[in-house]
This record gives structure tokens, C-alpha cells and sequence, in this order.
């Protein structure tokens, strides 16, 4: 028997049983009209995540308390359909990779920041069962939410369910790739005059994007589609941010010897963007 310990949203609630050990129970109403002390049944919640101590599960709360609950909840519908479909073990940190990214994607459509994937076409053919699932999850998505989603989203999708697939068959050279990243990362701190919490939501977001970044690098596949269209939007729109994606441009050119195309450095200064305008740097307030 677990108690409410405190309401994150309509669909989940921070619970805490007999023995004190807290957790997140997640099901469609099962926060609406709780209070601190209720009771909460096995059968009322859908899923349950253990223990807290992770840092996904920490993640997840702070994320949960930001966003609308039909966002995890597609993201959890989306994640059984593929374990269903494709009858693979998927890493438990794709619940909050991919409720982030779902909310991310319907934010830019509202902003009108729309962001190709160029690499659509490789996905549907080298992946054609995730692709399907990500067909499938972007009309949920469209349906429940009343969006537009472009089917540039469903290779997307499919990009996230690729990457948490407990599957050495589908990484990439690890050690090139968090050596980049933590050569972005460092760069963009120091341009921007702040320290990074690795601990913090939006760091894990960033380093999320990078991840995928640093797998099209490697693999010569660069974003460059789009004739510059968001590149040019985003220099418009926020200077700072591409100035700092421009550094990052710079160095990867000089120590790599390998251009980016503008569709990926304004990718990168949508994602510093978003950083900034979060507080998500050591010692802001929120």
C-alpha cells in the first residue's frame, strides 16, 4: 500500500509506502483530486518507477512537475507499443528522453521552428520496424494533441527508440563521442559564462541532443537539407545562441577537420537557446 506524498500532475503522483521508500506511480487521473496522505491502489496505477535514487527517476519528477501528463502518458503508450512490436529490452531512461522530446517537438511547432531530419530516409530503411512504430507514434501524437507534426518526427521517434535499445550492435564509438561532447559542452559554459550542473534537467537534455550529434558526425551523416532555413531563422531570432553554435562550428572544423553544415549549427543554437532560456546553468534561479 503506498501513500500520496505529493501530486506532480493529473496522471502522477510522488507516493511513499509502509516501509518509506518513495516512488513514482503513473496512471491516467490517478493525481486528480489527491491530497498529501491518500491512498493509492495497486490496480489505479499503471506503472511504477524504482527507487528514486536514480537519476532518471529524479529527472523524471522535475519534469513531471513542468509539463502536461499527457505527454508521459503518449511517451508510455509509444514505449509498451514498441516493446511489443519489435520485441526488444529498451533502456528505462527512454520515458524521459522521449516524453521531453515529444513536448520539445510540439513547442517548436508552436514557435514555427520546424527542423528537418535528413536523415529520414536511412531510418525508414535501416530501420523500418522502429520507423514503423514512430509512423505510428506520431499519429497518437497528432490525434491526442491536435497537432501537425511533420513525418520528419516519426525518424525522430525512431532515432530514440534506435538509441535505447540495449544493444551493442547499434552504438557507435563511445569514447570519440564523449570526448566531443564534453568538448562542446565545455565550450558552450565557458561562452555563455556559466557552469554546467550535470545533475540538472536541461543539462541531461542537451547532452541528449549531443549524443545524437556526435552519432551523425562519426558516421558522416550530417543535417544538410534544409538550404539554411533554420540557421537563418535562428540568427534572426537569437544571435547569442548562434554565436556560441559558431564557436562550437569553429573548433569542430579545426580539431576534427570536418565542416557543419548551417542546418547543424542552427540545430546546436536551438538547443543553447533553450538552455538559456531556461536557467539551466549552475547558480540561476529559476
Amino acid at each position: 500500500m503506498r501513500q500520496v506524498k505529493k501530486v506532480l500532475n493529473s496522471s502522477v503522483v510522488l507516493a511513499v509506502d509502509d516501509s518509506g521508500r518513495e516512488s513514482i506511480l503513473l496512471g491516467k487521473g490517478i493525481g486528480w483530486g489527491a491530497k498529501r496522505g491518500d491512498t493509492i491502489t495497486a490496480d489505479e496505477a499503471v506503472q511504477v518507477f524504482l527507487p528514486l535514487g536514480d537519476p532518471d527517476s529524479r529527472a523524471l519528477i522535475e519534469l513531471l512537475s513542468s509539463i502536461p501528463s499527457e505527454y508521459v502518458l503518449l511517451a508510455q503508450e509509444i514505449i509498451a507499443l514498441a516493446g511489443t512490436s519489435l520485441k526488444v529490452d529498451l533502456h528505462p531512461h527512454l520515458l524521459l528522453a522521449l516524453t521531453d522530446h515529444l513536448h520539445f517537438a510540439v513547442e517548436r511547432e508552436k514557435q514555427g521552428l520546424r527542423v528537418q531530419n535528413g536523415l529520414a530516409w536511412e531510418m525508414r530503411s535501416y530501420y523500418p520496424g522502429e520507423y514503423g512504430i514512430g509512423m505510428q507514434a506520431l499519429q497518437l501524437v497528432n490525434e491526442r494533441l491536435g497537432t501537425h507534426l511533420p513525418e520528419d518526427e516519426a525518424a525522430n521517434i525512431a532515432f530514440h527508440l534506435v538509441n535505447a535499445r540495449n544493444d551493442a550492435s547499434t552504438s557507435f564509438n563511445a569514447l570519440r563521442a564523449a570526448s566531443l561532447i564534453s568538448e562542446i559542452v565545455t565550450i558552450v559554459s565557458y561562452a555563455l559564462g556559466h557552469s554546467f550542473d550535470h545533475n540538472e534537467l536541461n543539462h541531461r537534455r542537451f547532452v541528449t541532443h549531443l549524443q545524437f550529434f556526435a552519432d551523425r558526425f562519426f558516421a558522416s551523416s550530417m543535417l544538410d537539407k534544409d538550404g539554411g532555413f533554420l540557421y537563418g531563422l535562428m540568427r534572426v531570432r537569437y544571435p547569442q545562441a548562434v554565436a556560441c553554435a559558431e564557436q562550437v562550428r569553429q573548433h569542430v572544423q579545426k580539431e576534427y577537420e570536418q565542416p557543419l553544415p548551417d542546418e547543424e549549427v542552427g540545430y546546436l543554437a536551438l538547443h543553447i537557446e533553450r538552455l538559456r532560456d531556461r536557467d539551466s546553468f549552475q547558480g540561476e534561479s529559476s
